[in-house]
């Protein structure tokens, strides 16, 4: 008889499993009908279901609820957020952060060809945490003054789990009449997060990275922001995202926001508690390990180097041991390429390929984690050995 072996998950910042509460709500208003943008009872009522669950959002996240725009999730309210307010500023010079995902670097990138005027995209430097600095934006400002349209700066990365000081790097561009968007889709839910203490001009967030459904999340702008849309249609959403609300979709996320931020305080000491004895269990049994990041960071996430490994390698070996990882975003999951987080951060090519992420969420348990040291030891060794060989064979072929 084929017995199926436990699995370990420490992917979440990949996404993370639907809360209960979250899969009840929207089991509950799925069973429903109603468009909310029809005028008959049926779209009243869904209409209101989805101003609650704007209210709930806005509630927890600092803002108020005319500021929240639902989206399809965190790259489409990226997207929105970088091209719409670059494209509608008068001003020409771009500003991303280094270790920015590809959501807002590849939109960035999007504005070098013409639409609304070609801009001149800066790409701006980041420390060791791989975060940017106030200092940084400060010398911008000083060298192009009014000239600049738009600051784009995570809240906390995906990868290595660093927080920003966003509000330190927003007054000085906000100051010159910029726009500061905030890609904050991994901190929502996990650290609080104030959109009016923040000081920026808008801020994503996903859904399924704090418990709720895939294909939601929102844009939260400044109601005052000159913005263009991205995309046309039915001019849903302010007239900024065309298409009929995903009803469901809203109120499961305003569920689940609800729950994780309730549960925040105590989750955040379990998970720093969690990721502690991974971290120090790997380094009693991996020799040469090294953790990226550092300093204030998110509770759950662990980003380490296992130098002569190539990370594709080690998630292959978890993976058979029954551990699911990461070497990073699950967006370029496939792609051969080193993290452009860590070199970012300044690390060397090799120490780029070489790093796992593992992520912890509201499922995890001390038996995970434990799993994971025990796993990860053999798993090393294995990889460092198979490298070895590799280069053996490269060296002769040459």
């Amino acid at each position: 008889m084929r017995t199926t072996r436990p699995v370990h998950y420490l992917d979440h910042a990949a996404t993370t499993p639907m809360r209960p509460a979250a899969v009840a709500a929207y089991t509950e208003a799925a069973s429903t009908v109603g468009n909310a943008s029809s005028l008959h009872g049926s779209g009243r009522r869904a209409r209101r279901r989805v101003e609650e669950a704007r209210e709930l959002l806005a509630h927890h996240l600092g803002c108020r609820p005319s500021e929240v725009v639902f989206t399809s999730g965190g790259t489409e309210a990226d997207n929105l957020a970088v091209i719409g307010l670059a494209t509608a500023s008068s001003g020409d010079v771009v500003a991303v952060g280094a270790a920015e995902h590809h959501s807002v670097l590849d939109a960035a990138e999007h504005l070098t060809t013409g639409r609304g005027g070609r801009k001149d995209v800066r790409v701006l430097p980041v420390d060791s945490r791989g975060a940017v600095s106030a200092e940084t934006v400060r010398d911008l400002v000083g060298e192009v003054g009014p000239r600049l349209a738009l600051v784009a700066t995570m809240l906390a990365n995906n990868e290595i789990g660093s927080i920003t000081d966003v509000a330190a790097v927003a007054g000085p561009a906000r100051a010159v009449g910029a726009s500061v968007h905030t890609d904050a889709v991994q901190a929502v839910g996990h650290v609080p997060v104030d959109f009016e203490s923040l000081g920026v001009t808008s801020m994503s967030l996903s859904a399924h990275k704090f418990g709720g459904p895939l294909g939601v999340g929102a844009l939260l702008l400044d109601r005052g922001a000159e913005i263009e849309p991205i995309g046309f249609g039915g001019g849903q959403e302010r007239d900024l995202r065309s298409g009929s609300v995903d009803v469901p979709g809203v109120v499961a996320m305003a569920a689940a926001l609800d729950e994780a931020v309730r549960e925040m305080e105590s989750e955040a000491r379990r998970l720093s508690g969690l990721r502690d004895r991974l971290m120090g269990g790997v380094r009693a049994t991996v020799p040469g390990v090294i953790a990226n990041g550092g300093g204030d960071r998110l509770p759950g996430i662990a980003n380490l180097t296992f130098p002569g490994c190539s990370g594709e390698s080690l998630i292959l070996l978890l993976d058979a041991a029954g551990i699911e990882c990461s070497t990073g975003s699950a967006c370029t999951a496939g792609v051969a390429e080193p993290s452009h987080v860590l070199l970012a951060a300044g690390a060397g090519e090799a120490a780029a390929r070489s790093s796992l992420r593992l992520s912890l969420g509201y499922t995890t348990t001390e038996d995970d984690v434990d799993a994971t040291i025990a796993a990860l030891g053999p798993a090393a060794e294995r990889a460092r050995v198979a490298g070895l060989g590799l280069s053996r064979a490269g060296a002769g072929a040459s």
